[in-house]
C-alpha cells in the first residue's frame, strides 16, 4: 500500500481546470519529482493534497485512510508536511522559538518543544544561531529553518515546493545533501523544484504535469528521453539542459 495516493483529483477555479483528473501513488520511503511548466498546477496539487484547496473532483489517501477535505492542521496531525516556496517565519520569534511552534503544532507528542526544536536546528546546520531573529538569515539559511520547522511536527511524508528556489550552485548542493539526509532518517520526499539538477539528483522517480494533466511517469532518464515531455515542457535546447542535469546528478550527487 502507497504511503499517499491521489485519485482522479480534479481542482477548477471557475471555468479554470488547474488540476485535471491527475491520480499518482508515493510508497513509503520513496523520493518523487514533480515538474512541468509554470501554470502546470503543480502547487495547486500540492495544496489539494494538503487541504489548502479541497478537490472539486476525486480523493487523497494518506497512509491507507482517506484524508480528503480535511483541514490542513488536520493533515499536518497525520504526519503530511510541506514546505512553503516564500518562507514566512515568525519575525517577532528566535528561530528556535519559530521551530518549536512547528514541534508543538505536528502530531507526535512532544515532551520539550523547545528541545526538539534544538535538534532540528542543529540537524539541518543552523544550531548556532538558534537565538538569532530570521531577518538576520540569508536566503539559504531562511531554506533551512523552513525544514527545521517542517521537520519538528515530526512528518511520515514532506512536500517540498521549490526548496531549491533562489539559491546559489554551493547553497543548492547544501540542500541536496540536507534532502538526502532526511530521506536516509525514513522520511519520505515528494518535491517539486525547477532547478533540474537539485530535482533529479534527489528524486528517484518524477512525474510530469502540463496543462494540469499527468503526461508522463518514469525515472530521471526516462523522463529526460519522454517525447511528450521534451515537446510539451522541454522542448530541444531544455531537453539538452535536463540531459546534462540527469548526467551530473548521476555523476556529483551526495545523496545515496
Amino acid at each position: 500500500m502507497a504511503l499517499l495516493e491521489g485519485e482522479h483529483l480534479t481542482k477548477t477555479f471557475g471555468g479554470v481546470v488547474a488540476v485535471d483528473d491527475v491520480s499518482f501513488a508515493v510508497e513509503r520511503g520513496e523520493a518523487v519529482g514533480l515538474i512541468g511548466p509554470n501554470g502546470a498546477g503543480k502547487t495547486t496539487l500540492f495544496r489539494t493534497i494538503t487541504g489548502v484547496h479541497p478537490p472539486t473532483e476525486g480523493r487523497v489517501f494518506f497512509d491507507g485512510e482517506a484524508i480528503t477535505g480535511l483541514a490542513p492542521h488536520e493533515v499536518c496531525h497525520r504526519g503530511l508536511a510541506r514546505t512553503h516556496q516564500i518562507v514566512r517565519p515568525f519575525e517577532s520569534l528566535s528561530l528556535v522559538e519559530n521551530v518549536a511552534v512547528g514541534a508543538q503544532f505536528g502530531g507526535g507528542e512532544v515532551d520539550d518543544a523547545r528541545e526538539r526544536a534544538a535538534e532540528m536546528l542543529e540537524f539541518v546546520g543552523l544550531a548556532d544561531r538558534r537565538y538569532a531573529d530570521p531577518d538576520r538569515l540569508s536566503v539559504g539559511q531562511l531554506k533551512r529553518l523552513e525544514i527545521a520547522r517542517v521537520l519538528a511536527t515530526d512528518p511520515e511524508l514532506v512536500l517540498f515546493d521549490e526548496v531549491a528556489g533562489g539559491l546559489d550552485p554551493e547553497e543548492t548542493d547544501a540542500i541536496v545533501a540536507l534532502i538526502g539526509d532526511i530521506k536516509a532518517r525514513g522520511t519520505t520526499v515528494f518535491l517539486i523544484d525547477h532547478v533540474m539538477r537539485a530535482l533529479m539528483s534527489v528524486s528517484e522517480r518524477v512525474l510530469v504535469l502540463n496543462n494540469g494533466q499527468l503526461i508522463a511517469e518514469g525515472t530521471p532518464t526516462e523522463i529526460r528521453n519522454d517525447p511528450a515531455v521534451i515537446e510539451a515542457y522541454l522542448g530541444e535546447r531544455a531537453g539538452e539542459d535536463l540531459s546534462g542535469a540527469v548526467t551530473r546528478a548521476g555523476e556529483d550527487s551526495q545523496v545515496p
